[in-house]
């Protein structure tokens, strides 16, 4: 897509890339804290209508093979620790909610509808961006978990607490917007 004026045809700062999408997907699950980047899962489940992810999925697959480890880990090593996943749906039923507390995960509420009080939703972005940078993109499955694996080896700590440090920031902007749009 291209916007200019007549005399700048051919310039650089006029053109605004678009990038067509792919019919290859997938969903990815991962977590982060200040000055750490916890693990990264690609989620395996069936998608499409009617099929998304279940709470029996997720807790089988993300609380009790990666977040378990991961947060015991950072608990002995930090102390409390809170763990706050956004309002997905699977992440909210009482199964998912009895099974944070029989394992003694505490939790931190989440607004729903609000990913900018969520410091990794940059991250996906970013992701993303590292994704598409790549010289061949991927053309089948295995290779966008690939590259989806790759793309999450690059982010560094100093990625995440570039926003994990704006998010007071972020909560006196949405308080003060009344739960309204925020510059975030």
């Amino acid at each position: 897509m291209v916007t200019r004026g007549i005399d700048e045809e051919y310039e650089q700062d006029c053109v605004v890339p678009k990038f067509k999408e792919s019919s290859l997907w997938v969903m990815i699950w991962a977590c982060i804290m200040k000055g750490n980047k916890g693990p990264m899962v690609v989620l395996e489940y069936p998608g499409g209508l009617g099929g998304g992810m279940t709470a029996d999925q997720y807790q089988e697959q993300v609380l009790e093979k990666v977040l378990f480890d991961y947060y015991c880990q950072m608990s002995k090593e930090r102390g409390q620790v809170t763990f706050q996943q956004d309002g997905a749906s699977s992440h909210r039923t009482k199964s998912t909610s009895a099974w944070l507390v029989r394992n003694g995960i505490q939790t931190f509420p989440y607004p729903s509808s609000s990913p900018d009080l969520s410091p990794i939703e940059p991250l996906w972005h970013q992701l993303k961006t590292l994704i598409r940078q790549r010289p061949h993109p991927p053309t089948s499955l295995d290779e966008l978990k690939e590259a989806v694996r790759e793309g999450w080896n690059q982010i560094v700590p100093e990625d995440i607490d570039a926003h994990v440090k704006h998010m007071e920031d972020r909560v006196k902007a949405v308080l003060k917007a009344k739960g309204g749009h925020t510059k975030y």
